[in-house]
């Protein structure tokens, strides 16, 4: 049983729409994703509809998307699911939810980038135009964006457990690039918009390289580094200078130490994720493994650079 308490159907979903929003309850209707928070249902040719079904924090971060990505989303290079309509609670379905613009593409955990400058350019020129300074009340971050030796614990328990799963082949090496990362100065700039949650399965590619950002629920203003980990993650091999030189402003060498030490907590999450994929546990996706190993590869050999 979910959080939801019922399940969710293309029934309920068009019960919802003809209550709430009768002018789009007779579009097509199929199911596109189950996310960690939502599920996606893609609703005609260009939108979609979010609903939470997973856990209880998705009422309050779908509440959030509907508030700020309107206001982020005309400076943003890449399409992103712009809410277009909120649901709210009903005897139906007792949470909010969301009719968003559909985003095309494939997820890159599934279709990597493979065009490795123009992939870099891209991803650059996105988080450019998203790491504005936020206004006062833009909401903090749920364990991200803040100080990286606030992780400590999160980077011990899993470095810990990948190891005795045999899943790490230096876990010497990882630890160093997350210590040096950790020793790193804090950010002492402004607090900018960050996406919170860049990996594989929120980028969308089309023909190579990416194409739209997906799931905004950690919409958050902190620290860059956080976001720039990304590189690391989601782009192919020989992209990271081209990814540097094209971010503006260039991150200065105290952020890029902090972003390979986000880069190692995200690369360790997807590798517990891709396992538990493989072995058929519940919230395992198999596909997360490859560029989280990958990932760390990189980070392990410029660790001093």
């Amino acid at each position: 049983m979910t959080a939801s308490e019922r399940e969710i159907t293309a029934d309920l979903i068009r019960d919802l729409l003809r209550e709430q929003h009768p002018d789009l309850a007779d579009r097509p209707l199929k199911l596109g994703a189950l996310g960690w928070d939502n599920q996606v249902w893609r609703l005609g040719d260009d939108l979609a509809v979010r609903l939470p079904w997973a856990t209880q924090s998705a009422d309050a971060l779908l509440r959030k998307e509907h508030a700020w990505l309107p206001l982020l989303a005309p400076r943003l290079p890449l399409q992103i699911p712009v809410p277009q309509r909120l649901g709210e609670p009903s005897e139906r379905f007792p949470r909010p939810w969301l009719v968003t613009t559909w985003v095309p593409g494939e997820p890159a955990d599934r279709a990597p980038a493979t065009r490795a400058a123009e992939a870099a350019v891209t991803l650059a020129a996105f988080l450019t135009a998203l790491h504005r300074p936020a206004p006062d009340g833009a909401p903090a971050g749920r364990d991200r964006g803040g100080p990286l030796a606030d992780t400590a614990e999160s980077l011990a328990q899993g470095l810990a457990s990948a190891t005795e799963l045999g899943l790490m082949r230096d876990p010497d090496a990882v630890r160093a690039v997350w210590e040096d990362a950790a020793a790193a100065p804090d950010w002492a700039g402004p607090r900018l918009w960050l996406h919170g949650d860049l990996h594989p399965a929120n980028i969308l590619t089309t023909n190579g390289t990416s194409s739209g950002v997906i799931d905004f629920g950690d919409l958050c203003a902190g620290d860059p580094a956080c976001d720039l980990a990304a590189a690391w993650i989601l782009l192919p091999d020989g992209a990271l200078d081209r990814f540097h030189e094209t971010y503006r402003p260039s991150p200065d060498a105290a952020t890029l130490r902090r972003a390979r030490g986000w880069a190692v907590l995200r690369a360790l999450a997807g590798i517990h994720i891709g396992n538990a994929g493989v072995h058929g546990r519940p919230g395992g996706k198999p596909t997360w493994g490859p560029p989280a190993h990958a990932a760390l590869q990189r980070l392990t050999a410029t660790v001093h650079q």
